[in-house]
């Protein structure tokens, strides 16, 4: 039922409170003024489409509001066509033979807007993949330079890339380590980056060298549960990354245990039936020694063989 009739609504006032609720009220006005087109089009863009011979203003306001409203006019100036653009890159269908200025501000904004470009230039795959990445996907025969480009936005994209370089490789792991998933058969140099960049990417590394098991655990200590059978070394440079990567370590040497204490007097919680030397460093490293005896308590120790050494630590450290 229409909630606009011109027996109700006849002054400009009343026409203006319509459309500024509602811009579809529009189309039960004969005539509307230019100011109530206005008001119309800024509550819905799409609302152009209910009136006859739009200005360029009234264009231009609805394609602001909604860069889609430019489907329904009828040979845009270029003016509107870039505004409609600049709100949303995906408008690009609605507009034919686009300009290269066109094609460039709709990637600029969207770039997987490039899908809906046909054999665009490398000018607009370069902005296109530097908006988003995973534009890189619409592009048929992309450069070295588009390829690395887009890997440097979103590293993960690289699985898109078939048979990427050593470069384009070497930049997507840079970006996101975890995106050597995707690629195949990564020699030394490229693994190495990964971990450096992210641990845990060795998870997606088969048999990882030493050194590569070293630099994971150096940036990342948690990277230990994804390294089977590590080495006493390697488990001690996670530990001394992060005191808690020792609950991944299984069957831990007193040396590792040690060196987790020192870095996080916390990581006890973690140690079954932790020596006396390691209560009593966790005693002397830990910051909050309330919290420290809440773990104490949980462990099952016989505080009857603990030395009056350590036992007047605690009680020094909880003063």
């Amino acid at each position: 039922m229409k909630y606009f009739l011109e027996e109700k609504y006849k002054t400009e006032e009343e026409k203006l409170e319509a459309v500024k609720e509602d811009g579809w009220a529009i189309r039960y006005i004969k005539d509307p003024s230019e100011e109530v087109q206005l008001a119309a089009v800024k509550q819905d863009g799409r609302a152009i489409r209910r009136i006859k011979n739009s200005s360029e203003a009234i264009q231009l306001a609805a394609v602001k509001q909604d860069g889609w409203a430019i489907a329904y006019i009828k040979n845009p100036s270029e003016i509107v066509k870039l505004a409609a653009l600049r709100e949303n890159g995906y408008t690009i269908q609605s507009i034919e033979n686009p300009s290269e200025e066109e094609k460039l501000v709709a990637v600029k904004r969207d770039g997987c807007a490039i899908e809906y470009i046909e054999n665009p230039s490398e000018d607009v795959q370069l902005a296109a993949v530097e908006q988003d990445g995973f534009a890189i996907q619409y592009i048929k025969n992309p450069s070295e330079a588009v390829k690395i480009v887009a890997v440097r936005q979103k590293g993960l994209v690289i699985e898109y890339i078939k048979n990427p370089s050593e470069d384009v490789q070497l930049a997507a792991v840079e970006r996101d380590g975890s995106s050597i998933m995707y690629i195949k058969n990564p020699s030394e140099n490229i693994q190495l980056a990964a971990v450096k960049r992210d641990g845990t990417a060795i998870r997606y590394i088969k048999n990882p060298l030493r050194e590569i098991q070293l630099a994971a655990v150096r940036e990342n200590g948690y990277a230990i549960q994804y390294i089977e059978d590590s080495s006493e070394d390697v488990q001690l440079a996670a530990v001394r990354e992060n005191g808690y990567a020792i609950q991944y370590i299984e069957n831990s040497s007193e040396d590792v245990q040690l060196a987790a204490i020192k870095q996080n007097g916390y990581a006890i919680q973690y140690i079954e039936n932790p020596s006396e030397k390691i209560i009593h460093e966790a005693i002397l490293y830990a910051n909050d020694i309330t919290e420290l005896k809440y773990l104490l308590a949980a462990k099952d120790i016989d505080w009857d063989k603990i030395s009056d050494e350590t036992k007047l630590l605690l009680e020094i450290k909880e003063f």
